[in-house]
């Protein structure tokens, strides 16, 4: 009987300390998975990755009105979500060798408590191309047409109607 089984999934709070670990999931996200938005071109990917460093992470831990939310198995960060007080989600990535693992819906299930635990009926996002249809099938709307981000195509507002538990 070998005595490591599988570490559990955890949804945490991120802290200064998590920065680098975070920072690392969200450029090798936005670098290796959402390809189809930034087409490799290296503008496009430059201009998105500008604010993805250790320090501007590190701030985000400690913004007023932003939650900024790890899921974690052990000691790996495997994504990292953000949403506003106001009930805008900002940030939603996973790691690539945690991609269709059920992580994502369970930091979004996590950031759209939290807005609802601030108070909101209703979440709102810009979606990537890539990640669309993940939206969809969690119940979020398109609210109009694409906007376009660092020269993409994409970028899709939606909201969703959350309900927050008793």
């Amino acid at each position: 009987m070998s005595g490591s089984g599988a570490a559990k999934l955890e949804i945490r709070d991120a802290a200064p300390e998590d920065a680098a670990a975070a920072c690392h999931v969200l450029r090798e996200s936005i670098s290796q998975l959402c390809v189809a938005d930034h087409g490799n071109d290296p503008v496009i990917l430059n201009a998105w990755l500008a604010n993805k460093t250790p320090e501007i992470v590190a701030g985000w831990t400690r913004q007023k009105g932003n939650s900024l939310l790890l899921a974690v198995e052990g000691d790996a960060v495997l994504a990292v979500g953000a949403v506003t007080d106001g009930g805008e989600i900002r940030l939603n990535y996973v790691a690539p060798n945690a991609r269709f693992r059920g992580v994502s819906r369970a930091l979004l299930r996590a950031l759209e408590a939290r807005a609802a635990g601030r108070g909101n009926r209703r979440c709102m996002l810009t979606s990537t191309e890539t990640a669309h249809r993940f939206y969809q099938s969690a119940g979020y709307i398109d609210d109009g047409a694409p906007t376009g981000k660092f020269g993409t195509a994409g970028g899709y507002p939606m909201s969703k109607e959350i309900v927050a538990e008793s």
